[in-house]
């Protein structure tokens, strides 16, 4: 299977002869192809149907190609959909520009047809991958994202990004002064696992440093400090019905199994049944084992 079957471009052009050239040298690829003529209509094209990628001419009237593309980042939705600019401009300060605002890739026009197909070709892998672990890190619950080493996000599970967004970063630039300051911080050497009490916004948000600081790609976990750890969080990880999560967080938190019965409402000898029933499957022999187990499941939930 092609890696185009099933995919979606988006190209935006004012020059309706651009995008009878783009769709005709993307027809024969089987990627389904939606056209706009400004920066508009591609927002409003890109809401209601998001395109797997973005070809989008850097210079258009009213709305210009940058100013689009800051526009497709701010949604939280499209912000990792892959831009590719167009443009008849190959100076320096022009490409930083496109790539300052989200651009993954700069094409000078006139375009190369097999080049247009193979850049194509290549951001598509690189989505897929990234999606495919945004959807791993998502199931297990982690709220994760990976910064280069100027501080630029590399990848966002979505849990993260919909945290950022409860916490007031709706915008890239607000999230970007959250990753500065992540980044002024990692400067000072701090060690894997330390936290950051992030003051560049108004709620309060805590980032956990997972990667060591010498390394050029850092990895950051995102933690709400309201949250509290639960039992459900156990049941997430380990393999206990919820009622064995249940007793299991009381051991882990010190409660005898008398405290655990009045808290639970039942009977101690209920609550000895479930532990008997819990140690095979954590493959332990005593309730300070299962604690300790359960206890690290905790410490790394939120």
């Amino acid at each position: 299977m092609s890696l185009f079957d099933g995919k979606t471009a988006l190209l935006v052009d004012d020059s309706p002869d651009t995008l009878s050239f783009l769709n005709d040298a993307l027809e024969p690829t089987g990627i389904t192809v939606l056209l706009a003529l400004d920066g508009e209509q591609a927002l409003t094209i890109a809401s209601r149907m998001a395109p797997d990628i973005i070809l989008l001419d850097a210079i258009m009237p009213n709305l210009d190609g940058f100013e689009t593309c800051l526009a497709l980042k701010a949604d939280t939705l499209l912000a990792q959909v892959p831009v590719v600019f167009m443009t008849g401009l190959s100076d320096t300060d022009s490409v930083v520009r496109g790539l300052a605002v989200g651009g993954v890739d700069y094409l000078t026009k006139p375009v190369n047809s097999l080049e247009l197909i193979a850049r194509i070709e290549v951001h598509l892998g690189i989505a897929d991958e990234a999606r495919n672990v945004r959807q791993a890190l998502d199931r297990t619950g982690q709220r994760l994202v990976s910064l280069d080493a100027q501080g630029r996000e590399l990848w966002i599970s979505d849990q993260a990004v919909e945290l950022l967004v409860n916490k007031g970063a709706t915008t890239p630039v607000a999230r970007a002064r959250v990753y500065m300051e992540i980044q002024r911080w990692r400067g000072h050497r701090p060690e894997s696992g330390q936290t950051l009490h992030v003051t560049s916004l108004k709620q309060n948000l805590d980032a956990i440093l997972l990667s060591q600081a010498n390394e050029a790609e850092s990895l950051i976990r995102l933690v709400d400090p309201s949250d509290k750890p639960s039992a459900i969080h156990l049941q997430a990880v380990l393999p206990v019905t919820g009622r064995e999560s249940e007793v299991l967080f009381w051991v882990a938190n010190g409660k005898t199994n008398r405290e655990i019965a009045e808290i639970l409402s039942m009977s101690p000898r209920t609550v000895n049944k479930h532990l008997e029933t819990i140690f095979p499957k954590l493959g332990v022999e005593n309730r300070t084992s299962a604690a300790a187990i359960a206890i690290r499941v905790l410490e790394t939930s939120i």
